[in-house]
């Protein structure tokens, strides 16, 4: 048993094992990296301290000081915990889609917590890192982590993680599996697996479905603190230095749906309560070791605990408002069910945010109302958190055609998932239209008069509603 003289010294050692339920028809053995076991619960810690250790060491940093970093939770909490241990207050800016526990948590630990819009383009003076830039000049004594850049961030995963795979399979790891966020822990790991095996080591990145890293047009994803997200009104694209692709072999795609099925089946059949990156982690090596054989070994890292996600991938509410796969199987009628005969269509006609109001009414044609979305410079599927707000007939009524659509914005139109149950989301949501989404993306827009069935004239005071929260 370790015995260490201040939280630090607990980073790392995380012990691997080894899937055995969830592997059907796979021949490899695929090892789970549980970094959770992380003092701070992230696979982050390692980059935390690496980086803390680094600017102490060049004199960025000293006694008294503030920590400030723009993070998607885990970061920010490896470091809170760990700057806390060191004297150092903390400051950390979060995207308002971060998990309710994730900010809690950074709360305990002392924290800071600064809450910006996620939809910002970079530059903006909303966008995460650009508030986190502002805070750093303002205070005295601040010093910006900056993960995305710092080299600190894989020379951590270059120095502790590879290794430890190393020893702890005994050299004969065969495949590395890691999701790609700021690109640190596939890089540093990846670099030392590689150098380590002589080359033999194929190191495969686990990236959303429209994650710019693989090759999507960046458009929003559920699953936290993994991909590249591109919004469309961001001028240049800059991928984080800590990020190195020549390390990849490959890149293997995973939806949302996938990677929050696979936790669900990992939990119970595994007894592993992972976060969601850890499903896209998982689905990837699961896809990988496929094509393997038995002498072949798949080490994957689980960047941290589901215990931060209990009200998103592990909430039925969530999830079914989502239409996403729900946790317990329900015999009550979904809306997807009730909405059988109804042709749900990928594409769904939106009015794209930069239209003017002429457009806008050539979109709705002889439909009542649309959603208004991120304008986007390629067409493909709209999903529901790019949704900005609506428009309708009426609201355009006496508005002159060459003004921007976006000065008539109305409240965006609630949403409900199609694996959510009817009773459910009809005690959820008020308005007279309603968005049907679909695995996260808007597939359809219909009155709440389609839903009622025998319900009849339930919360018919809702009727004259055109909006409601998202």
């Amino acid at each position: 048993m370790g015995v260490f003289e201040s939280v630090a010294g607990a980073v790392g050692g995380t012990p691997l094992v080894r899937l055995n339920r969830v592997v059907e028809g796979v021949r490899a053995r695929v090892y789970v990296k549980l970094e959770y076991l992380n003092p701070g619960g992230s696979v982050k810690d390692r980059a935390a301290l690496g980086m803390l250790v680094a600017a102490e060491r060049a004199g960025e940093l000293r006694a008294g000081g503030t920590v400030v970093e723009a993070s998607s939770g885990n970061t920010g909490l490896g470091l809170a915990g760990l700057a806390a241990a060191r004297g150092y207050r903390v400051v950390v800016v979060v995207p308002d889609r971060v998990s309710a526990e994730k900010k809690a948590l950074l709360r305990a630990y002392g924290a800071e917590v600064h809450e910006t819009p996620g939809l910002r383009p970079v530059g903006h003076p909303e966008q995460l890192r650009t508030v986190a830039l502002r805070l750093t000049a303002e205070i005295p004594g601040a010093w910006f982590a900056g993960q995305y850049d710092n080299p600190a961030n894989p020379a951590a995963h270059r120095e502790t993680t590879g290794p430890e795979i190393w020893r702890q399979t005994g050299g004969r790891v065969t495949h590395f599996v890691a999701g790609v966020g700021t690109g640190g822990t596939i890089t540093g790991a990846g670099e030392f697996l590689k150098e380590a095996s002589g080359g033999a080591v194929r190191v495969i990145g686990a990236d959303p479905v429209t994650s710019v890293y693989g090759g999507g047009d960046g458009r929003i994803w559920y699953v936290e603190a993994v991909g590249h997200f591109l919004h469309p009104e961001t001028a240049a694209d800059e991928w984080p230095e800590s990020y190195h692709p020549e390390v990849l072999d490959g890149i293997e795609r995973i939806p949302d749906a996938e990677a929050i099925r696979i936790l669900h089946r990992v939990a119970r059949e595994e007894g592993l309560l992972l976060g969601g990156s850890s499903g896209t982690a998982i689905a990837a090596a699961l896809r990988t070791a496929r094509t393997l054989g038995p002498d072949d070994v798949v080490v994957v890292i689980a960047p941290d605990s589901g215990r931060a996600y209990l009200s998103k991938y592990y909430s039925d509410e969530w999830l079914g408002s989502l239409g996403f796969p729900l946790t317990t199987v329900t015999d009550e009628p979904t809306i997807g069910a009730v909405l059988s005969e109804l042709e749900l269509d990928e594409d769904l006609d939106t009015v794209p945010s930069g239209a003017t109001v002429a457009e806008a009414r050539q979109l709705l044609g002889d439909r009542e109302v649309l959603p208004v979305v991120l304008q986007r410079r390629a067409s493909g599927p709209t999903v529901i958190a790019e949704v900005l707000g609506a428009v309708t007939v009426d609201g355009l009524a006496t508005a002159p055609d060459a003004d921007p659509v976006a000065e008539y914005l109305l409240p965006a139109l609630p949403f409900a998932g199609t694996t959510e149950p009817v009773g459910r989301a009809l005690a959820r949501v008020a308005g007279q239209w309603i968005v049907i989404a679909h695995e996260g993306r808007a597939v359809a827009v219909v009155e709440r008069s389609r839903l009622l069935g025998d319900r009849g004239e339930e919360r018919s005071g809702d009727q004259a509603a055109t909006g409601g929260e998202r």
